[in-house]
């Protein structure tokens, strides 16, 4: 399979993705005996979890206390914010991804101290096509654009996300010309390849040889979180002695004697430091996740970038890091 069927083999696995969810009615809103039973719903990754207001209400509208609907959701304790995509909550809150995942549902005591106010779909349609607008300034420099839509085609591009319709999402968004992430590269030119290819009275006719090396998502997260990544320095004692014990065999005469007793008093007082990374160099890190996939960091960034974003076009990140185990305290004996 070449890379751009695999890229659309991505896309595809993306937009059909699902998290299967049992959703508990929170006690202190169950007024009837016996309680309800969990609801038990399958929630598409890019979706948003209030927009699973239609099939939970009718679930739970015979126990409900009186008042005024307003959904959240918690997980643990954990209020969790509705504008921020199903899947990559998923992804984050369970390092040990639980199926299925037991989540708790309000529908009363809205906690407007910790969450933005949310008014159902309008609210979660808007914030999609905020985040859209950022990330339109953020490739294009500015969001003219996503904010020319038409009325027509702001209406299709929802719903083709309500919908989990990738055609359509495709075709809409085309329209944005949000431009795809071309490979980068870092790194210098092997040389050795280059004296290689001179050697052997090879000739190039299209250009300088490219061995540089492709920019990867390790590159990327190394660089928005570069103390995960440690590198350790080394004394290396052995290379300034050896010199040493070479330029000592071969005087020539008393000034080149001189010479070298200088550079030995000079070097004595030095240390060669080789930096390079450690055999734990990536110890902090314990995996990178994204979409529920945990990709090998040596793959290019720009491939993850164009086949594993979310349609509001951020890419999403999930990154563990390894805890250092607490030493256990000695028993008395």
């Amino acid at each position: 399979m070449d890379v751009e069927a695999m890229g659309r083999e991505a896309q595809k696995y993306v937009w059909e993705g699902a998290i299967p969810l049992q959703i508990h009615l929170h006690e202190s809103e169950v007024t009837t005996l016996p309680h309800p039973s969990p609801a038990l719903v399958l929630a598409p990754r890019m979706g948003y979890l209030p927009l699973l207001l239609p099939l939970l209400k009718p679930h739970f509208s015979s126990t409900l206390p009186p008042g005024v609907d307003t959904i959240w959701f918690e997980y643990k304790g954990l209020p969790l914010k509705w504008h921020i995509p199903t899947g990559v909550l998923f992804d984050l809150l369970c390092a040990e991804q639980e199926r299925p995942w037991n989540l708790t549902v309000h529908f009363r005591g809205y906690p407007g101290n910790i969450l933005t106010p949310c008014e159902g779909e309008d609210s979660v349609k808007w914030s999609f096509i905020n985040s859209l607008k950022e990330a339109a300034y953020i490739v294009n420099g500015n969001c003219k654009n996503v904010m020319n839509m038409s009325q027509s085609d702001q209406v299709e591009l929802w719903h083709s996300v309500l919908n989990g319709n990738m055609e359509t999402y495709q075709r809409v968004s085309s329209k944005l010309k949000l431009e795809k992430v071309g490979d980068q590269y870092v790194g210098k030119p092997n040389s050795n390849l280059l004296k290689s290819r001179t050697n052997t009275g090879e000739t190039d006719t299209g250009g300088p040889v490219k061995t540089d090396k492709c920019f990867t998502l390790r590159d990327a997260v190394k660089a928005l979180l570069p103390e995960l990544f440690v590198e350790k320095t080394l004394i290396d004692e052995e290379i300034p002695r050896i010199e040493l014990e070479e330029e000592s065999r071969a005087p020539s005469d008393d000034e080149s004697n001189t010479r070298n007793e200088e550079d030995v008093e000079e070097k004595q007082g030095e240390n060669v430091e080789c930096c390079c990374p450690s055999d734990d160099a990536e110890t902090k890190l314990k995996l990178v996740r994204i979409q529920g996939i945990e990709p090998k960091l040596e793959i290019p960034f720009s491939w993850v970038v164009n086949n594993l974003m979310n349609p509001e076009h951020f890419l999403h990140i999930c990154v563990f890091v390894k805890v250092p185990q607490a030493k256990p305290l000695p028993h008395d004996r």
